[in-house]
C-alpha cells in the first residue's frame, strides 16, 4: 500500500499581516515554524521515501522542520508546478483593504471560484493545468509502488490535487479549506485511492489570512 501524506505550509508572515501572497516568496513566522515542529510530531509513525515540495521558501521551510523534527532525510524534489496560484495583481494587497475598495463579492469571486482570475494572475483552473499532470507524472508512480511520500505545498495547488483524488465538482474544490499543517493521508491500491485521513494537529494555527481585519484578530489565521 502506498501513502500520501499532504500538507500546505505553516503561517507565513503575510498569512499574518492578512495579505494576498501568491508566488511572492515569504518567510514563516516563528509560529508557523513551531506548528511546523508539531506538524512534524504528529507523523512520528510514518517513514518517508521521498518528498515534493514547491520552489516558495514557506512550503520548503516547513518540509525542511517537519523532516528535522522526524529526523529523517528522504530525497527532495522542488518544483514551481507545486507553486502557490500566482494572484496577479493582488499580490502584496491587504484583503480586507482590497474588500473595502473592491467589495466582497469581486473579492470572493478572485478568490474562490474556480474559473475566475484575479488580475494578471492564475484562476484555480490553472493551477490545476500544473499540478494534477506533475501529481501523475511524478508522485503517483512513487505511490503506486507503495512508497510513503511527502508533499508540502500551498492551499491553491493542493486543491485541484484534492479534487482529482477525491472527484470534487469545481464548485466544491473551489470552496475547501485546507488547514495550515494539517496532515491529509490517503492510502492507496497501486493507482487507486482508497482511503483518506485527516490528521488533527493539537493547539496549531490552521487559518489563512481572511477578507476581514476583525477575524485576523480573533486568531483565525
Amino acid at each position: 500500500m502506498g501513502t500520501l501524506i499532504t500538507i500546505r505550509h505553516g503561517q507565513s508572515q503575510w498569512n499574518l499581516e492578512n495579505r494576498f501572497t501568491g508566488w511572492t516568496d515569504v518567510p514563516l513566522t516563528d509560529r508557523g515554524k513551531e506548528d511546523a515542529a508539531a506538524c512534524g510530531k504528529s507523523l512520528s509513525d510514518f517513514g518517508i521515501d521521498v518528498a515534493f515540495t514547491s520552489r516558495l521558501i514557506r512550503a520548503r521551510g516547513t518540509l525542511d522542520v517537519i523532516l528535522e523534527t522526524l529526523g529523517q532525510t528522504p530525497p527532495i524534489e522542488v518544483d514551481s508546478a507545486l507553486n502557490e496560484r500566482h494572484y496577479g495583481d493582488l499580490q502584496g494587497l491587504n484583503k480586507a483593504e482590497t474588500v473595502a475598495k473592491h467589495g466582497e463579492e469581486q473579492v470572493q469571486l478572485w478568490r474562490r471560484s474556480f474559473f475566475t482570475r484575479p488580475p494578471g494572475g492564475e484562476s484555480m483552473e490553472d493551477c490545476e493545468r500544473r499540478t494534477w499532470p506533475f501529481f501523475t507524472q511524478y508522485i503517483l508512480p512513487h505511490l503506486a509502488k507503495g512508497k510513503t511520500v511527502l508533499v508540502v505545498a500551498h492551499g491553491n495547488s493542493l486543491r485541484p490535487i484534492v479534487k482529482n483524488l477525491e472527484g470534487l465538482d469545481p464548485d466544491t474544490t473551489a470552496g475547501l479549506e485546507i488547514g495550515l499543517c494539517t496532515p491529509y493521508i490517503y492510502t492507496f491500491d497501486g493507482e487507486k485511492m482508497l482511503k483518506k485521513q485527516i490528521l488533527a494537529v493539537e493547539g496549531i494555527v490552521t487559518k489563512g489570512a481572511s477578507l476581514s481585519d476583525s477575524i485576523v484578530e480573533e486568531g483565525r489565521v
